[in-house]
Formats: structure tokens, sequence, C-alpha cells
């Protein structure tokens, strides 16, 4: 009876993978992992099945998972050839090159004449090289000499054939804005001046707000929150097409992740910088993840910006989002923040005020959480998915917002199908505005009005709209392209 009943469980979970594998082929990556998971519940000694979940964890960016499976995977089936090759993958994705680089050295002496392998190992070993000499010329955060102090942007020439936007004098003008929004329409950069010229004012901006920023809006106004943008550009021009451009009666906050992935994160960049030097107290910037130059070495954004503008532009966006503020607080009520909560209760306002936010982002602590952390549908807090910061329940949620006398938290960070969703008994919404991620995820984006004094969301969503063909990650290093 017994055999029976085994013979059925194994069955059922060839069945279950051959659907699991179906939902991944369409991009259905959430469903997938579904999937595979009941496989693995009736047959968890196959190494596949924890190998292809691994893959699907890449997919959705929750690459702690991902490495947590593809080990499983291993220790299964120890020449099991994708384990390792999984592992490595999200290894990479988390900047963790010297442990990619033993997986793929792996890969290599289990697969000796795979030229793939080989490939990849080579690439992975260039990384790893390059990575030990960046680290060896470094300097720490507090001895960086700040690149904006070495710019001079007014005397930088334009030449007389320069037929681009121009700002005219020390303002950035809507004018300007609305005809450098058209040139990047077009693929046409601007001059190197006025690029300079945006940065640093925003710089200074920024560098003067704190870490939590209170935000208020009036009576009978409205506030639109927007969140991921990854580079797409054409997409950021359809949200501001279906709900206007900022303006002091039009006010916006990005929550993060401006660049990296989409490769038109200089032009989203430049485009949310100019409206925060044109409206200062109408578009507010949040920090993301990808604020970051570990991230930006990774995802894209270091190359693009050497691509479209200069080395000196690297350090100056690296050293920029160190100003970005990590928090926003609107009318006393609504908390938004990039990523999520804390590890630990008790946390108040106040302390994310006094967070010192002008450095790298660390591993650990109050600042990485908020730019790390996700909800998890179960109470209490978890490991995080993704490897950094933690998972979070409803009653975490609950208690943070009742100790600092809020009704809601805003965060983004996560893809969602709809562009959306609301968690933890409406207490937490995520709102994502990069529809159809890296063009291969099929969802929706979408922004949060919230009109004083009620503050009740009102959610909009939209649908992708067509780009130029560049490819996302076009200006990634190539061992990152190589996963995609």
């Amino acid at each position: 009876m017994s055999g029976t009943v085994e013979s059925t469980n194994l069955k059922r979970a060839e069945e279950l993978k051959t659907a699991a594998n179906e939902a991944f082929k369409a991009n259905k990556f959430s469903q997938a992992i579904e999937l595979y998971s009941e496989a693995i519940e009736h047959n968890g000694s196959n190494a596949v099945y924890w190998a292809n979940r691994a893959f699907a964890h890449t997919k959705l960016e929750e690459y702690g998972s991902a490495i947590s499976d593809a080990t499983n995977a291993i220790e299964l089936d120890p020449r099991y050839s994708k384990g390792y090759y999984r592992r490595g993958i999200a290894h990479l994705a988390m900047g963790k090159f010297k442990e990619a680089l033993k997986d793929f050295q792996q890969l290599k002496r289990l697969c000796p004449n795979d030229p793939d392998a080989s490939r990849k190992l080579k690439e992975c070993e260039k990384a790893v090289q390059k990575i030990k000499f960046e680290e060896a010329i470094s300097v720490q955060d507090s001895e960086r000499r700040s690149v904006a102090d070495t710019i001079d942007y007014k005397c930088i020439e334009v030449d007389s054939q320069y037929t681009g936007a121009r700002i005219e004098g020390d303002a950035v003008t809507l004018n300007f804005v609305k005809h450098m929004m058209e040139d990047f329409k077009k693929q046409k950069c601007i001059h190197k001046r006025y690029a300079y010229q945006i940065v640093l004012q925003a710089r200074e901006l920024l560098k003067a707000l704190p870490s939590l920023v209170d935000v208020a809006v009036p009576d009978g106004h409205h506030f639109t929150i927007c969140g991921d943008v990854h580079g797409q550009y054409y997409d950021l021009l359809n949200i501001f097409e279906l709900n206007g451009l900022p303006s002091e009666e039009n006010p916006y906050l990005f929550n993060g992740d401006f660049v990296d992935r989409g490769s038109f994160s200089v032009e989203v960049i430049l485009t949310l910088f100019a409206f925060k030097c044109l409206y200062p107290n109408a578009m507010y910037l949040a920090r993301g993840n990808h604020e970051s130059r570990g991230m930006n070495k990774i995802y894209g954004f270091e190359g693009e910006v050497r691509s479209k503008l200069s080395d000196i532009f690297v350090e100056l966006f690296a050293e920029v989002f160190c100003y970005l503020p990590l928090a926003h607080v609107i009318n006393g009520k609504v908390f938004v923040v990039h990523g999520g909560l804390f590890s630990t209760d008790g946390v108040k306002l106040d302390e994310i005020r006094s967070i010192d936010r002008f450095r790298e982002p660390p591993e650990e602590g109050l600042m990485c959480e908020i730019l790390w952390s996700d909800p998890q549908p179960q109470p209490g807090r978890g490991p995080s998915k993704r490897g950094v910061g933690l998972s979070f329940g409803a009653d975490v949620t609950k208690r943070f917002l009742e100790d600092n006398s809020l009704s809601l938290v805003v965060r983004s960070h996560e893809v969602k199908d709809e562009g959306y969703e609301i968690d933890h008994d409406g207490k937490l919404i995520t709102v994502f505005s990069a529809p159809n991620y890296c063009d291969q995820m099929g969802n929706k984006g979408a922004y949060i009005r919230l009109t004083a004094p009620e503050l009740k969301p009102d959610i909009k969503t939209f649908a992708a709209v067509p780009h130029p063909d560049v490819k996302p990650m076009a200006y990634a290093n190539n061992f990152m392209r190589m996963f995609q």
C-alpha cells in the first residue's frame, strides 16, 4: 500500500512540475513558485524541483530564497550542475562575487566541456578581479572628497552648434524641462553643462532635508505617490500624461528605485531632479535600495552614465544618492518608505529622522531595513526572501502605526501584477510604477492619489507604453546580461 501512495505522490509531483514549468515560460513566476512548492510537498527529494523554484525566485529578485533552494538542490544531488548554476546567478545578483565564483568553478568541474559553463566562469572571474581592484583603490565614505566641490558648471562652454534644451541663467524653468523631456523622448542628450547644473542644484536641495521629511497637504488638495520606475522613461512620461506634470498644484513623491534595469535611467533621474529644482516643495524623492553604488555597478546605471555622460557623473550621482531622504510622512498619517519596517518594535519617527543617511546603505540596521524589507502574510517577522533586510507581518505593521499615531504604510520595492497590492488588513499598500517590468513581467503599473483631509488612497493603474528598441540591462556588465 505504501508503495502505491509513494507512486501516486511521485506522479502528482511530476504533473505539478510540468504545470510549474508552463507557468514559468509564461512569465507567471509567482504561480510557478506555488506549483513547484506543491511538487516539493509531494516529493521533496528531487533536486530538479528545488533548482527550478530557485530560478523562479531569481526572476522575482528573491535572491535569498533562490540561494536557499539551490543549496537544497545541491545537498540532494552534489553533482547536479544546475544547482550550482542557479545559486551562482543568485550570488551574482546580490553582488556576492566570491561566492558566485566558487559555484561557477564547481559548475566547470562538473561540465568541463560545456562552452557555456566556461564562458560564465570567465566572466565571473573578470568581475571578481575588477571588484578586488576597486576595493584596493577605494576610500571610506568618510574620507571621500566631494566630487561636487570640484565641478564648476558655469565654466563649461556650450557649443553654438548645440540645438538642445538650454538653461538661461541659474534657474531651471518649466520651458527648459519640457524641451529636455522632448529631447530625451527622441533619444537626444542634453549638454553636460546643464546635466551638471541640474544634479548639483538637486544635490543642495536634498542635502538640506532631514532623513524623514514631513509633507503637508492642504485640505481639498491632492498628492500623488509613485513607486519604482527603474529607468523606464517612456512609462514615466505616460504617468505625467495620465496624471499631469508635477507642479505646485500637482505634487508628487517618487518612492525610490528611479534607476537600474531599465536602459533609460539617465533620462529618468535627470527629469526627476529637474522637477526637484523647479518645484522643491512639489517634487519629493525617496531613496531606494537601487540608489547605491553596489546596485548601480551590477544593474546598469553605472554603465549607462559612463556611456551617456562621463565617469565624473558616476561619482556625482553616487554622492547625491546618499543625500536622498529615507522616508516621508504625509499630514502626520501616512508613512511612505521604499522597503518596509523594522526588526524591532518601538521604532519612533524621531529615530528615523536622526539616521545618518549620508553614506552607502549598510547591511543591517534601520537604514538597511527601510530600503530592503518586505511584508509577509503570516504574523511576526521572518528572514528576507531577498537575503537582505527582513519580512514582517500585519501585527508588526499595526504596532508601528499605533506607536507613531499613523494610519497607513505605503511602500514600493516589489513588482505586483496589478501594479499595487493591499496587505495587512488594509494598513499597508505596495505601489510599483514600472509596468511590464524589464520587458517581461507583464504587470501593470500604478500610482496612488491621496486627497486631504481624508487621505483615502485612490489607486490608478496603467499599462506599459512602447519604447525604443533598447533592451533592459543594455548597459549592465556582461556577466549580468548573460543571465537575463
